[in-house]
């Protein structure tokens, strides 16, 4: 009778593991026990997937053999993926390897994929003294209808930041990546983006690279400030684009009123203008502070850019003539102080997870009391050893030749961007002049001393970081953060440009996923190699002891309880 009951309880146990994996199969359920919480998916995602009504399907270009690191960004992609698919069933998805199959069927697919802009990435494979390449295809594919959208699950490689910590980043950013993709094969209508021109912004030309960028998902067009007497508030954000000229009284009037109707504006400011070409044409130059009338507005609104220039060790390079080699100059790179590789600290989402942003001739920004109290937040800083030349400085590039002193590089993080957000006070309340007045009933509008909602502004104290190359001879311009002296682009510019815009457009909270962080925890690989075959024997003979050790026991209970 005993053995019979073993023998139910044995086939019982089996039954409910089998009925374990078929629920398991048709209903995906984590529960999450991280401190980071890293698989627990942010109220705006569960939203947009709730709201989802038609299928989406996507196809993960990451199935095969990988190395440690790029195994856990597929096994995230996968787990992230069949999150969204427990919220929404609609939302579909299956792993290919792209480079799997004949010679022929492997060339036809690189083809393909190259046609939708979507180029392998090469892994340098290193194991003890040994180093492997292997291509990849680190994509997912998203398809709604006829719309598609391509989501690079790697962010970018930095020098001198560690592969481990990029993965980390990758996999921290997968939700926000997804939803965004989501969100944008969804989108109905298209936001309206406007550029300001008539004070001497930056050409069209070498905003050619921007305007392609934001023109995938958004309407562009530009309006010249001296031309209206009134932004309409279905204008979802206006990019003033480094002015050079000064701002009249019924131009502040027009932008002021516009913010507080609740619109959103991104600042692009060059405090002064300084340029390399000036430089080699003069040996010592003062370059031109440039006075656009906006300081009053601004500071109205809680901020002053300084007239001043960040000079920083953490910077790019420059080439310069160090001799000649027969009727060849010889050329050697030297850092430029001026030039900024600029890191954030904050864990805004806009800035979350960015690599270095490549800024030149930056100016610094204070944040000011305002009444009523409105929200800043500083975006992105200096470095740790910085510090800056007030106005009037002259430029030369005699500092090249000598090693800097570490000591005058004294100022830690000093701001350069700042976002600030609430509700506003108009900065022509008790002060509006019987001209604008005189505007305002022609045209049949009334004036407001206090926002009706919530307005966003983001300033920066350096407008070129947006600018692409141009070259008037072929039409071809280059990426956003391009260095020519580097041969680099900096994905940092571009990133950050585009993040700030969503963050200015988006209603939903998608972008709150951006600031998600996920705990890197390393393995002493110095120590790894050392001791790996004292861990490896561990992990091999442990559970062979620990069997033999249940064995014995397993044996003597049974001895015990049968032998009497």
């Amino acid at each position: 009778m005993k053995k019979n009951n073993n023998i139910l309880t044995v086939v019982l146990i089996l039954l409910i593991i089998i009925l374990i994996n078929v629920i398991s199969q048709f209903y995906y359920k984590t529960f999450d026990f991280t401190d980071d919480k890293r698989y627990t998916l942010t109220p705006s995602t569960e939203k947009l997937l709730k709201n989802q009504k038609d299928v989406i399907f996507v196809k993960v270009l990451l199935d095969g053999e990988f190395p440690a690191g790029f195994v856990r960004l597929q096994k995230s992609t996968k787990n992230i993926l069949n999150e969204f698919r427990s919220i929404n069933p609609k939302i579909d998805f299956e792993f290919e390897n792209p480079l799997e199959g004949t010679v022929d069927e492997i060339n036809k697919t690189k083809e393909q994929l190259r046609k939708q802009g979507i180029l392998p990435v090469t892994l340098f494979i290193g194991e003890g003294n040994s180093r492997t390449e292997k291509s990849i295809y680190p994509y997912a594919i998203f398809n709604f209808g006829k719309r598609v959208y391509v989501v690079n699950l790697l962010e970018a490689q930095v020098p001198g930041v560690p592969q481990e910590e990029i993965l980390n980043n990758s996999v921290a950013l997968l939700e926000y990546k997804f939803a965004n993709a989501i969100q944008k094969l969804r989108m109905q209508k298209r936001g309206k983006i406007v550029f300001v021109s008539g004070k001497g912004e930056i050409d069209d030309f070498h905003l050619a690279s921007l305007y392609k960028q934001l023109g995938k998902f958004y309407n562009i067009s530009k309006l010249n400030i001296d031309s209206t007497y009134k932004i309409m508030p279905d204008i979802d954000l206006l990019i003033v684009p480094g002015p050079k000229k000064k701002f009249n009284n019924k131009n502040l009037f027009v932008l002021d009123q516009y913010l507080l109707h609740g619109g959103n504006i991104i600042w692009l400011i060059d405090k002064i203008h300084a340029d390399l070409d000036s430089i080699n044409r003069h040996k010592f130059y003062t370059p031109e502070l440039i006075d656009n009338g906006l300081d009053d507005l601004f500071f109205k609104y809680g901020v002053r850019i300084n007239p001043d220039l960040v000079q920083d060790l953490q910077c790019t390079k420059i080439p310069q003539v160090i001799g000649m080699n027969g009727d060849k100059p010889q050329i050697e790179n030297f850092p430029w102080y001026y030039d900024l590789l600029v890191n954030s600290i904050s864990n805004h989402p806009i800035t979350r997870g960015l690599s270095d942003i490549y800024m030149s001739f930056v100016s610094t920004i204070d944040t000011i009391k305002t009444s009523p109290e409105i929200k800043k937040t500083i975006l992105l800083t200096s470095s740790r050893r910085s510090r800056y030349q007030l106005y009037p400085m002259r430029l030369t590039y005699q500092i090249l030749h000598y090693k800097p002193d570490i000591s005058l590089y004294n100022k830690s993080f000093l701001p350069i961007s700042v976002l600030v957000e609430g509700k506003f006070t108009s900065f022509f309340k008790n002060r509006l002049s019987t001209e604008t007045k005189d505007m305002l009933e022609k045209i049949g509008d009334k004036f407001i001393d206090h926002s009706e909602k919530e307005g966003k502004m983001i300033f920066v104290g350096d407008a070129d970081f947006v600018k692409n190359l141009y070259n008037s001879k072929t039409g071809d311009f280059t990426p956003i953060g391009y260095n020519k002296w580097e041969n680099h682009k900096f994905e940092g510019n571009e990133d950050f440009i585009v993040n700030s815009v969503e963050y200015m457009m988006d209603e939903s909270g998608i972008l709150s996923a951006r600031a998600k962080r996920v705990k890197l925890r390393l393995l002493d690989k110095a120590k790894l190699m050392k001791e790996k075959t004292k861990w490896q024997l561990f992990n091999i003979l442990t559970p062979l002891i620990l069997l033999f050790i249940f064995a014995i026991v397993f044996n003597f209970y049974r001895r015990r309880k049968y032998t009497r």
